[in-house]
């Protein structure tokens, strides 16, 4: 386990929570940092916004917004839809030096921001950006970081970040709090959090802060930029349905029988871990806490136990099915539906009712 530096050690139970320290008691607010690359925001921002709008309406203090980038109007545009999707505020800062994330520039902004308005709360996503970002931002200010977090919680004895994250390889789920600096920071992952409902009607104010970095004070320099093949990769984190094959489809053989169901249904492919290991399919395709966070409407997992790693990534899910022989195993305890049976008898005898079922349907139409 990483442990943040201010984390406190648990309490024993009746025990009184410790009280804020006074000196911290002019840190209101929660923030969401808007991560915005090239003309787009990564999701996780909007979804942060959804689980910050619930943090600070237990504190009952406002939800802030914060968005870096260039001098153009596409940014400014992402601040009205930040306050659509339940912020109170957005704190702006446009300068030429942010128009491509760069460690130095951005840490530097966003460590202004929070030393000049003093949030208690704040949130970024776990993308490679936002770790990047995360890290250093929390270094400088000399404050906890909790990462890839799961579950986010006020403690309201003392407004305490409580922020829950698996730890000791998935074997285990740990809160931790860090009472005694602020901001309280915590990185989420894409698809933890439920995607909230846009408000077109909300309004808000928008907080422009001035950036007087110059270019020339920047070591880094950003030659080209080169996207990843896409196209290329899974998809697992925005996929509807994915179905996952893991140790229990015993050879590498078997799991072609996952990739049979899946193509039939129009589904991703899905891992667990032990299959990555391996060589079974592309790392790419693993789901848990090494691996992807998912919340499809219909997640299959066959031949997956359901170990604590596995399930902090795919337990979001709207419909679970599982596929397992043994009647104990822990998938059965949050799966919605189970079948407890030989996968590589069952998984032939699924693909083929769905086959002759959407047959029949679009015959139908």
């Amino acid at each position: 386990m990483t442990a943040t530096p201010n984390a406190p050690t648990p309490r024993p139970a009746g025990r009184r929570a410790q009280k804020l320290d006074e000196r911290l008691a002019g840190y209101k607010g929660v923030w969401v940092f808007v991560e915005y690359e090239r003309g787009q925001v990564h999701p996780v921002s909007w979804e942060l916004l959804g689980e910050g709008r619930k943090l600070a309406d237990a504190l009952k203090v406002e939800l802030a917004a914060v968005l870096l980038g260039p001098p153009d109007g596409a940014v400014r545009g992402f601040c009205d839809q930040a306050i659509h999707y339940g912020a109170d505020l957005c704190y702006l800062a446009c300068h030429p030096v942010l128009k491509d994330y760069r460690n130095a520039p951005y840490s530097a902004v966003l460590t202004e921001l929070v030393n000049r308005y003093c949030p208690e709360i704040l949130l970024l996503g776990a993308t490679t950006l936002g770790r990047d970002l995360a890290g250093s931002v929390a270094t400088t200010l000399k404050t906890g970081l909790t990462a890839d977090c799961t579950g986010l919680a006020i403690d309201p004895e003392n407004r305490g970040l409580a922020a829950t994250r698996p730890t000791f390889g998935g074997s285990l789920l740990c809160t931790i709090v860090t009472l005694n600096y602020r901001p309280q920071m915590a990185t989420i992952r894409p698809r933890v959090m439920a995607m909230p409902s846009a408000d077109a009607g909300r309004t808000g104010r928008v907080i422009e802060h001035p950036v007087t970095f110059l270019e020339e004070s920047i070591i880094t320099k950003v030659l080209e930029f080169i996207p990843d093949d896409r196209a290329a990769e899974a998809n697992l984190p925005f996929a509807d349905i994915i179905v996952s094959g893991g140790r229990g489809m015993k050879r590498q053989e078997n799991f072609r029988l996952i990739q049979d169901l899946a193509r039939v249904l129009g589904a991703e492919v899905g891992a667990s871990r032990p299959v990555i290991q391996a060589g079974w399919v592309g790392a790419d395709r693993q789901v848990g806490q090494s691996g992807k966070t998912v919340r499809p409407r219909l997640y299959i997992a066959a031949g997956i136990s359901g170990a604590v790693q596995h399930r902090v990534g795919m337990d979001k899910s709207d419909v679970i099915i599982a596929i397992n022989e043994d009647a104990n195993a822990p998938i059965f305890d949050f799966a919605h539906y189970g079948i407890v049976g030989n996968a590589m008898t069952i998984l032939p005898a699924l693909t083929q009712a769905f086959t002759e079922h959407l047959r029949a349907r679009k015959q139908a139409c």
